[in-house]
């Protein structure tokens, strides 16, 4: 159903017994932003929200690369690393049944007035698959190092509103994307960590080890006698209070 326009020239669409949706009100606000900003800021969000997001992603994730190999137990926070592009491609896989049952169309096919950023959308918009795609990797990267991963659920945040701004998807659409790559990034991590630190133990051990541990990475310290764990007999060694501050979760 086409928008209508009211006597504010604000966009709306009514629901039954009269009531306004608040998810096509909240495209209009946030896509209504794209109307009064230059040129050159729409640009900026279009590029932003089509590559910029995942191109941060690829940079967070060489800067995460390389502070976790100099963790004490860097293999297994090499492991987790390794499972965030995993969980990313999982997620959307997952996705493509999800859009084709749902199968909504793109809101600027059912409403007038938006300003569309991105032409040739011409796929189904629920879920999204940039909010899905950068939630998984910025949780899956926050199961590998806090720090990083709250920097990545934050451009994820970013690549939500974006997409809202360029009109090609709903509210809901990134609602649901980020709560799927969430979903998929926690729900199979354990398994992907029962899988990948094997793995990561065993490239730390060839001559490509360096791709999994530094050469000044400290050495994790096996369980002491007495139930005290590697971290308490490490907890007195200068530098390990901020190696626990900022550990893998992994770990």
């Amino acid at each position: 159903m086409a928008g209508l326009v009211t006597g504010d020239s604000t966009p709306m669409v009514p629901m039954a017994g009269g009531e306004s949706n608040p998810d096509v009100g909240l495209l209009y606000d946030i896509n209504g932003i794209a109307k009064g900003a230059p040129h050159w800021a729409d640009r900026l969000v279009e590029f932003i929200g089509e590559y910029g997001i995942v191109f941060g992603f690829a940079v967070l994730m060489l800067f995460a690369w390389w502070r976790i190999r100099k963790t004490a137990d860097a293999p297994a926070g090499i492991a987790a690393l390794l499972w965030s592009p995993l969980a990313a491609g999982l997620a959307l896989l997952i996705n493509v049944p999800i859009r084709g049952f749902v199968r909504r169309p793109r809101p600027f096919l059912d409403h007038q007035g938006l300003d569309v950023l991105v032409k040739g959308k011409t796929d189904f918009s629920f879920v999204s698959d940039h909010a899905t795609l950068t939630m998984a990797l910025g949780v899956g990267l926050f199961v590998a190092n806090r720090k990083y991963g709250f920097i990545g659920i934050g451009l994820a945040m970013v690549e939500g509103f974006c997409r809202v701004y360029m009109g090609v998807h709903y509210p809901t659409d990134v609602v649901g994307g980020l709560a799927l790559g969430t979903a998929v990034a926690l729900l199979f991590a354990p398994l992907a960590m029962m899988l990948l630190t094997p793995v990561a133990r065993w490239v730390a051990g060839t001559r490509a080890g360096w791709l999994v541990r530094s050469s000044d990475a400290p050495v994790a310290v096996a369980p002491a006698a007495g139930g005290v764990g590697a971290e308490a007999a490490l907890s007195g060694q200068p530098g390990q209070r901020a190696l626990r501050h900022d550990r893998d979760l992994a770990a």
